[in-house]
């Protein structure tokens, strides 16, 4: 099976030896995203919930670039440095998720890159 890597000018750009994604048949692995605003690289400002919905506006875009959306995801990876903010993430991903609801786990860590609060990584299925 062959791998295709996916890019998109809409979300953040890879800072490092990877893809935003890479589509192996019908499965879409996207990369963690991080809030970055894809125009500057630079952290959003504002409070959690600007930060999530950066995530999943950047999974979106790589979506789509994949061509599928995130109504096709099968699984999600959160990474939080504060598991308090769990529910905030299930009130924003509620947006851009209906059910049935992808699978999911969330993982709480010391750190994520250049100060985030969330990382969200995500696999579709274009099948």
């Amino acid at each position: 099976m062959s791998r295709q890597s996916v890019h998109t000018e809409l979300a953040p750009q890879a800072i490092g030896t990877y893809s935003q994604a890479v589509r192996a048949g019908n499965t879409v692995y996207l990369s963690g995203q991080v809030p970055f605003d894809p125009a500057s690289m630079q952290l959003v400002s504002g409070d959690f919930e600007a930060q999530v919905r950066r995530v999943f506006e950047n999974l979106k875009a790589v979506a789509e670039a994949a061509g599928g959306s995130l109504a096709q995801a099968v699984k999600f990876t959160i990474f939080l440095t504060d598991l308090g903010n769990f529910a905030k993430v299930n009130e924003v991903m509620a947006r851009y998720c209906e059910k049935p609801y992808p699978a999911r786990s969330t993982i709480g860590v010391a750190a994520l890159p250049r100060g985030a609060q969330v990382e969200i990584e995500c696999v579709l299925h274009l099948g």
